[in-house]
């Protein structure tokens, strides 16, 4: 489903930014492989760039620090990120004012995985989502579920849905049927999985898009396979980022 311009539900992912070894490359690279392109809102903001799809905001970009793996991060909507960072296991970063933006915490999970709050001002999240080179999903990997469904529901306030139970494959929805908007899997199983958040990409074709990402220096991680959410895959760009994309 294509939305423009309209405000995340509480807990719900509203943002993604990228952290980068290498802004020039993968500027490039996202920018050849979905039509992205860059824009600068200046000094003030620290070297933070956004991408635009069809000039509308689609994801943020920033400098990764020394060492840092390059990676893709999920901020959810939240009324008051102060709380959240209150009632979190642990805290990267308290929560903070973003200029006129809004204000921000990244706080850990009990798995581990880092994910951010965004208690909307003047930027109330994504321009588009849910077409051709916009995210279309977004989901938590994570061998802690149990307790992670418990605070994603508790904390970020989830109207949490459980899709399945059952052996092999426990999975937990924000929202149920066409209000879902995002998801929680146990993968404690799944031996090798990549743990933490992970942005799907929604694209025309997946075959197609892979040969593309594969040419401009992605590999791919996981084969396209066809599945009842769609034909799906994941990649890492070139500097290492994993991601995923999925056709309806």
């Amino acid at each position: 489903m294509t939305m423009r311009s309209t405000p995340a539900p509480t807990g719900a992912p509203c943002w993604i930014d990228i952290s980068t070894s290498d802004e020039a490359r993968t500027h490039a690279f996202y920018g050849a492989l979905f039509g992205w392109t860059i824009e600068d809102p200046g000094p003030d903001y620290g070297g933070y760039k956004n991408f635009l799809k069809d000039g509308l905001q689609v994801a943020g970009s920033m400098t990764a620090p020394p060492g840092a793996p390059d990676a893709w991060s999920v901020y959810l909507a939240v009324p008051d990120a102060e709380k959240v960072a209150a009632n979190a296991p642990g805290v990267i970063a308290p929560a903070m004012d973003v200029m006129t933006l809004g204000r921000m915490a990244v706080v850990l999970d009990p798995g581990g995985a880092a994910v951010g709050a965004w208690q909307a001002g003047e930027h109330t999240g994504f321009g588009v989502t849910g077409e051709h080179g916009a995210p279309s999903w977004f989901e938590l990997h994570t061998n802690a579920y149990d307790a992670a469904v418990a605070f994603y529901r508790d904390v970020f306030e989830w109207p949490a849905f459980a899709v399945a139970d059952e052996p092999g494959f426990r999975y937990t929805t924000h929202g149920e049927g066409e209000a879902q908007r995002a998801g929680i899997v146990d993968s404690s199983t799944w031996e090798g999985d990549h743990l933490g958040w992970h942005v799907y990409f929604q694209v025309a074709s997946v075959d197609e898009t892979i040969a593309s990402a594969v040419a401009l220096g992605a590999t791919v991680v996981d084969a396209a396979e066809d599945t009842p959410y769609g034909r799906l895959a994941t990649l890492r760009d070139p500097n290492g980022a994993i991601f995923k994309l999925q056709q309806p």
